[in-house]
């Protein structure tokens, strides 16, 4: 496996777009839907190395409050 300095969004957790219902729907009886892309890695899911690695202490897992 190579590693090509990316990782999974930390934001998004590799679901980068999603789709949100407006409420209304269309003729046909569907609703209507908007893509709604994540604003962190911009709908790609990976983010860069140093995004995932460089986050403060106070939110990496083990770290007192």
């Amino acid at each position: 496996m190579h590693d090509h300095g990316f990782r999974i969004c930390p934001d998004c957790d590799g679901f980068p777009i999603v789709a949100i219902t407006t409420g209304t729907r269309h003729a046909d009886g569907t609703r209507h839907v908007i893509p709604v892309l994540c604003p962190a890695c911009h709908g790609t899911g990976h983010a860069p190395r140093w995004l995932v690695t460089t986050r403060p202490a106070s939110v990496k897992a083990g770290a007192s409050c």
